[in-house]
């Protein structure tokens, strides 16, 4: 059995282990300083718990004694310090961050790997899948022009004027919100502002928009750069949310006051496991001479996994970090240092026993 060590038990880190205790193929250790949390996962097969403080380094090594591997399902704050006990330690390092510093932050680290130790951050749904799909599509272009990923996490019964619910980590959300992203436009890497490129699109006879929010392209960003005329990455949301958002992030300054907006969001709008991904990339470019536009679109429902309800944002975020863990396990992945989503195959990742969970796309 492979031998990891889970950092978070969360609501995403809840999911991970399940999904890895259930298979039968991992020794897993769940870590998390907070008791009730880890009570949450206890009698899971193949799972057991200790109480861990992520934000200390002799707390991480000890952990990390006897393990093969470590998942970060935390804050992204805290990831650097997992990482660099990762690498003392010698184990695999994954983890589901959307903020650019911290990925860069691993990347360095991962220049040090020993063989057979990976740095792989950004493992979850965008980034993540979403850079995986897009880099399929770009194959057998001649020539790239665009490549556009949109991405939205939605409640399937939206209520309210955000019409929107909590369905993952707070901090993540601002973070989209308030955080320059990476493009490329017309041939050039630049930052642009989070909540901007607003635009307007109906699939299945339902209304969207979608607008610029951080993190989302990933390392794609340095992967096509010199390759494609523009590459974006947008959040899909019911339409009519982004004003709103803007109003609180931009006009009442709260990107200035993070905790004010965290604290609001959360005792404000409800957290739901009735929801469902909505993933979608196009590609244009040049084959055989003509131009030509390939699409991928999927939706993802929450469903009942393990007798109990999971939200989508659950089942996509946690199966990505378990599908490309589980191609590290079995040698389906580069040996050493630092590596990207993109460079995982997309028709690998969904025949997978977790990725499989991104094949499938039916209503509940």
């Amino acid at each position: 059995m492979h031998r990891v060590l889970l950092l978070g038990a969360g609501k995403i880190g809840r999911a991970i282990a399940k999904m890895l205790g259930n298979c039968g193929d991992y020794d897993v250790l769940v870590g998390d300083v907070d008791e009730r949390a880890l009570a949450r996962v206890a009698g899971v097969p193949n799972v057991t718990t200790r109480k861990v403080d992520v934000a200390t380094h002799e707390d991480l090594l000890t952990a990390m004694q006897g393990r093969q591997s470590v998942l970060s399902a935390c804050s992204f704050a805290v990831n650097p310090g997992i990482a660099r006990a990762a690498l003392a330690a010698g184990l695999s390092y994954f983890d589901l961050t959307e903020d650019v510093a911290t990925t860069r932050a691993v990347a360095a680290l991962a220049k040090d790997a020993r063989a057979g130790q990976i740095f792989m951050p950004q493992c979850g749904l965008a980034p993540g899948f979403i850079s995986i799909a897009g880099h399929h599509l770009t194959k057998g272009f001649e020539k790239l022009d665009e490549v556009k990923l949109r991405v939205g996490a939605l409640s399937q019964f939206p209520t309210g004027e955000l019409k929107y619910n909590l369905t993952w980590s707070t901090d993540g959300l601002i973070n989209e919100y308030c955080n320059p992203c990476e493009v490329i436009h017309e041939g050039r890497r630049i930052e642009v502002l989070a909540l901007e490129g607003l635009e307007h699109f109906s699939l299945d006879g339902v209304n969207y928009e979608a607008f610029n929010t951080s993190g989302g392209i990933g390392s794609l960003w340095e992967t096509l750069n010199g390759k494609v005329r523009n590459l974006d990455y947008k959040t899909i949301r019911y339409q009519g949310h982004r004003d709103l958002v803007a109003f609180l992030v931009n006009e009442l300054r709260l990107s200035e006051r993070r905790h004010i907006l965290k604290d609001i969001m959360e005792h404000a709008v409800p957290v739901t496991l009735q929801d469902v991904v909505l993933i979608f990339v196009s590609v244009t470019g040049w084959k055989d001479g003509l131009f030509t536009q390939v699409t991928d679109a999927r939706k993802v429902y929450h469903a009942e996994l393990f007798g109990e309800p999971w939200s989508g944002i659950q089942i996509t975020t946690a199966a990505g970090i378990c599908t490309v863990l589980d191609l590290h396990a079995y040698g389906k992945l580069p040996g050493r240092g630092f590596v990207r989503q993109e460079q995982v195959d997309l028709e690998v990742f969904v025949a997978n026993r977790f990725g499989k969970h991104y094949a499938t796309s039916g209503a509940p």
